[in-house]
């Protein structure tokens, strides 16, 4: 395959695959030597890629060499990283494709699908089994995914663990699910050698000319357990019966080449010899070696400095913004689209700069500074609540025109795609592709935050641990909307305790903006650092379009993202007892009605890392009594967990720390209108009533 991929135009071969079979193609296609095979085997793990040492086993990690190939050079080699759950590294693997099929100093968006070739290999229980399969396949023919094809093989043991066939899929072959999608598939014997290599020939072949997928499934046997120490025979007695006097494929090639003459059975027997020979001296060598320190290398965490600056010149930005609002005189606006769209040349300049707005400017002036940003997610083009809008329909003929992506300025390219509705193998290829393409603002968006947790794995495997396992960063955002309005438990959490929960080692970056200028900021902050990582966004829906929250041209265009924003309304700071902490939405809640003097309001905008200068914020507050954490979310959910040691850290002992918020529940949000409403007026009663003047300070923790 990678031959014939190769001389097809392929100077990249990508390969993702689960433990079965990937030492051999470790060792033998992508000559990762023996030695640090074997090193692995005897618990030596010293040269180790893993960011913070805690590495992974040896099945799950990734390679990368170059071959050789005769007419053609050297071809980049590349086994995916992945976990033990089959299948997820599927969309990352294309994602990553796609990224590399772009064409260096092509035309923007260019692609030469033929040169990135995707190789996947399947399990025979996972290929039915796993969703994620069918919802990978489904991206293959679609404008934002597509890769021009990829090869599909099941290695078909005929068992899944202990699991029949018949108790694992409803179909007759492993493969069926790939009908639904008109993939063409081949059946071919493993132990059939010349017949596994047509196959595949014919596969590149139809890849090339079609630049569709293509499956082979491999009809073969799983010889020993499901790992080093299981027994088979305890589930499929009958089967491994027929295994243990079964021939290895080794032994059928050679018997067939003694059969055609092509050599001898001594010449056979001698090349066994000498290649276990090989392996028993690596293996001597090896176990024999100086191994008593085998040291873990631990590197610092990420520095997160700032890279440069976040700010933009007012007038670039006026100039982008005008830019932005222009569009083929043929084209004919929706009407209430011919209102509004134009409203941003006066927001400019008046201060009413919106959500949507604000981020139109911060993607535009990247493009300006030759970044590239690939967005996606469902409905993103209009986006959910029509705030974006980033994509114009002709109300005539329906024709499209993207503005940022015409933009006279930009010298980067603008992408931005609906998504099929699947957050799981959407999320996953843009994590992937953010891999392939490190220089590059990726971004998803749930429809709404609530339905990220349909893709908790990627979210688990991939982004909180990909570093520490495997050495591998991403800059993927994820837009979360998030906020209490009333629209039930469906319509309110994007799960902002999970995401704090996985927190640790500078893995994540964990952010709740509350104005437009600040997410102007992060937004730039995150395509221009140097150090990537994943950055979690919470999103807001009722702010979209909220006058209190919008920003001004100056906002943008000096500055840079605050990690926590003090109370500026406050005069007499001597004069506050009640010091409030909160995030996001809640704080337009609070601030909507009268508030005592006696109170401050605090915003920490970015969560994790937690903010070094809230320990300064409280000490200039030199008279206060009592401190407060105030969230919409549940006690049990929320950033409440995550901030109270460590604001109980930053506050000392000697102030108490309350919890001001909905108390445990086990589902986020009220299903009732009218319960909701309820709700948030005591949350922001409780909040702002000013306590009793205690004169002292009091340590407690409620």
């Amino acid at each position: 395959a990678i031959e014939r991929g190769a001389h097809a135009g392929a100077r990249s071969v990508l390969i993702g695959m689960a433990h079965r079979g990937r030492l051999n193609v470790l060792t033998h296609l992508l000559n990762k030597p023996y030695q640090s095979l074997f090193e692995e085997f005897l618990g030596h793990h010293g040269d180790t890629n893993s960011a913070s040492g805690s590495g992974d086993v040896k099945y799950h990690l990734g390679y990368r060499s170059e071959r050789h190939i005769e007419d053609v050079g050297a071809v980049e080699l590349e086994l995916a990283p992945n976990p033990s759950h089959l299948e997820f590294v599927n969309p990352v693997l294309q994602g990553a494709a796609r990224a590399k099929q772009r064409i260096d100093g092509g035309a923007p968006g260019e692609r030469d699908e033929s040169r990135v070739l995707a190789i996947l290999v399947h399990g025979d229980a996972a290929f039915p089994g796993e969703g994620v399969v069918a919802e990978t396949l489904n991206l293959a023919m679609l404008q934002g995914y597509r890769i021009g094809g990829t090869l599909h093989v099941i290695a078909n043991n005929q068992v899944g663990f202990t699991t029949d066939p018949s108790a694992g899929r409803s179909t007759y072959y492993a493969s069926d699910l790939a009908k639904g999608f008109e993939i063409p598939v081949v059946h071919v014997n493993a132990d059939d050698a010349e017949a596994c290599i047509q196959a595949v020939r014919l596969a590149i072949a139809y890849r090339q000319r079609f630049h569709k997928d293509f499956l082979i499934d491999v009809v073969g046997y799983r010889r020993h357990g499901h790992n080093e120490a299981d027994q088979p025979a305890f589930t499929q007695p009958k089967l491994y019966d027929l295994i243990k006097t079964h021939p290895a494929p080794r032994e059928v090639w050679g018997a067939r080449l003694v059969r055609e003459g092509v050599v001898t059975e001594d010449q056979v027997q001698a090349t066994d010899r000498d290649v276990a020979d090989h392996l028993e001296r690596i293996f001597a060598d090896t176990k024999n070696a100086d191994t008593d320190e085998y040291p873990v290398v631990r590197p610092e965490e990420p520095k997160f400095a700032e890279a440069r600056e976040t700010a933009v010149r007012s007038e670039q930005l006026v100039a982008l913004n005008e830019q932005l609002l222009q569009w083929p005189s043929t084209f004919k606006l929706h009407p209430t689209l011919q209102r509004t769209l134009p409203r941003r040349r006066d927001a400019i300049h008046n201060g009413g700069i919106d959500w949507g707005h604000a981020e139109a400017l911060a993607f535009a002036s990247l493009l300006a500074d030759g970044l590239n940003v690939r967005f996606s997610g469902q409905d993103t083009e209009r986006g959910t609540f029509s705030h974006r809008q980033a994509v114009l329909h002709d109300a005539s003929t329906g024709e499209r025109y993207v503005p940022l992506a015409n933009l006279p300025q930009a010298r980067g390219t603008f992408e931005i795609y609906n998504s099929p509705l699947s957050e799981t193998a959407v999320m996953a290829f843009e994590y992937g592709f953010s891999t392939a393409a490190p220089n590059d603002l990726v971004l998803w968006e749930a429809q709404f935050g609530d339905f990220a947790n349909v893709a908790q794995p990627i979210v688990d495997q991939f982004l909180a641990a990909d570093r520490a396992k495997w050495g591998q960063d991403s800059g993927l955002v994820l837009l979360l909307p998030h906020g209490y309005e009333g629209q039930g438990p469906e319509h309110s959490s994007a799960r902002l305790e999970r995401y704090l929960q996985l927190c640790a080692e500078g893995n994540l970056i964990v952010a709740y903006p509350s104005t437009p200028a600040q997410y102007f900021h992060i937004l730039r902050r995150q395509a221009l650092r140097p150090a990537k990582r994943p950055l979690i966004l919470m999103q807001p829906k009722s702010l979209l379009r909220l006058p209190a929250a919008a920003a001004k041209l100056e906002e943008l265009a000096t500055g840079s993202f605050q990690p926590v924003i003090d109370d500026q309304s406050v005069r007499r700071r001597e004069d506050v007892r009640r010091l409030v902490f909160c995030s996001g939405k809640i704080y337009y809640d609070l601030l909507e009605k009268d508030r005592p003097a006696g109170i401050a309001i605090v915003r920490v905008e970015e969560l994790y890392p937690w903010p070094l200068n809230v320990a300064r914020v409280v000490d200039a507050y030199p008279n206060v009594e009592e401190v407060v954490w105030a969230q919409e979310e549940p006690k049990n959910m929320g950033a409440w967990t995550y901030v109270s040691p460590r604001l109980r850290a930053d506050i000392g002992t000697m102030l108490p720390l309350r919890y001001i918020g909905r108390p445990e529940r086990a589902a986020p949000a009220e299903g009732y209108h009218n319960s909701h409403v309820q709700e948030q007026a005591r949350i922001v009663s409780e909040v702002l009533t000013v306590p009793a003047p205690s004169g002292r300070r009091k340590a407690a923790l409620r």
